[in-house]
């Protein structure tokens, strides 16, 4: 018997709901969790997470026995950061503190392994770096990659660490995973990342997170400079301006 509009409908609320509560829970879940967030039954919660893992929703947690976000399910929260209203408010902030500071400034956000620039107003400085719109750089060498590591709970950071390739990108970049793990612990009492010439030779940076309406990092906010333009303390002085940019649009996102 073929299926109704009324129980298409009924179909998509309930993968949405499947889609909510594992973003509520921001790691994987396993089939029972699901039924619990969700009030569904087993049945409809193994037919729809089925279906949503063939489309490429949901994926099997590498590892163990729960599904998490797919890459589709990535990309469309990507692109509603992207629409219209939302996008050109937050580049609005984003060209104010890149005027008030005088620096490129950007907002970036992890995806899978790496770090996606997803806006950037330039500096009208002409020695520049050049990491346009939908750039991906590495999570162990970047203000923003270490300050998305610092986010997380505990064993997924870890384990995610003991899962990169600790390249050296330049003298600088941190290669030692020990070493790795007490930077990060730094950044997470601090709430602030700084890249010393980690990822580029000759570029300082600094990142503040952007946080959900739960306190959950969303996004990063970012600035970075050559070094005959701004050192690590210049950078590290710009903290305060970038963490008022930032809740602006924390703010927004809540609102």
């Amino acid at each position: 018997m073929a299926e109704t509009e009324t129980e298409k409908g009924s179909r998509s609320i309930r993968s949405l709901q499947v889609l909510e509560a594992m973003v509520s829970a921001d790691r994987p879940m396993t089939i029972t969790e699901i039924m619990k967030a969700t009030q569904l039954p087993k049945a409809t919660v193994h037919r729809l997470c089925a279906l949503l893992e063939n489309e490429g929703f949901l994926e099997p947690e590498i590892g163990g026995k729960g599904l998490g976000l797919g890459h589709r399910a990535r990309e469309l929260a990507l692109g509603v950061m992207a629409l219209g209203g939302v996008d050109a408010y937050r580049h609005r902030v984003l060209m104010d503190i890149s005027r008030e500071i005088g620096e490129t400034c950007n907002l970036t956000v992890p995806q899978g392994s790496e770090i996606l620039y997803v806006d950037r107003v330039e500096t009208e400085w002409p020695l520049r770096t050049q990491l346009p719109v939908g750039s991906r750089v590495p999570l162990h060498c970047t203000a923003s990659g270490k300050l998305y590591l610092s986010s997380l709970p505990a064993a997924r950071r870890r384990k995610l660490i003991d899962s990169l390739d600790l390249q050296a990108h330049t003298p600088k970049s941190i290669t030692d995973r020990a070493r790795l793990v007490d930077e990060i612990e730094v950044i997470r009492r601090n709430r602030v990342s700084m890249d010393d010439e980690e990822f580029v030779t000759g570029m300082v940076a600094a990142a503040v997170p952007i946080t959900d309406g739960r306190g959950r990092l969303a996004a990063m906010l970012a600035v970075h400079a050559p070094l005959i333009r701004m050192d690590l303390d210049a950078a590290r002085s710009q903290v305060p301006l970038l963490r008022r940019a930032a809740e602006k649009i924390s703010a927004d996102l809540r609102g």
